[in-house]
């Protein structure tokens, strides 16, 4: 059964233009070749919610676990840790309803 990795976290203050590179470089090529198939990105403008949500499938619990388990993504998480705070992820089944996080 294929999962949804959510990952969502808020950008810290005076980041955003480095985040977004970084995103756009490495971020999103890196869970790609993790397997990671991405599907959204959200930007929380108001509110009291993470500023940003990812989401991407994966083919099953035991390959998502499995990338974050890798040792790339610690390379990659290190990296995004420059850029955000308030870092939390979460694999849920795919449903075809807003995953509300």
């Amino acid at each position: 059964m294929q999962v949804k990795l959510i990952l969502t976290y808020d950008i810290l203050p005076g980041r955003d233009q480095e985040y977004f590179e970084f995103l756009i470089r490495e971020l999103s090529p890196g869970l790609a070749k993790l397997g990671l198939e991405p599907t959204e990105s959200w930007y929380t403008m108001y509110g009291k919610r993470p500023s940003i949500m990812l989401g991407g499938i994966a083919e099953d619990y035991k390959t998502a676990k499995a990338l974050l388990d890798h040792p790339q993504w610690k390379v990659l998480y290190e990296r995004l840790s420059a850029y955000v705070s308030n870092f939390n992820s979460k694999i849920i089944r795919v449903t075809p309803y807003f995953p509300l996080v």
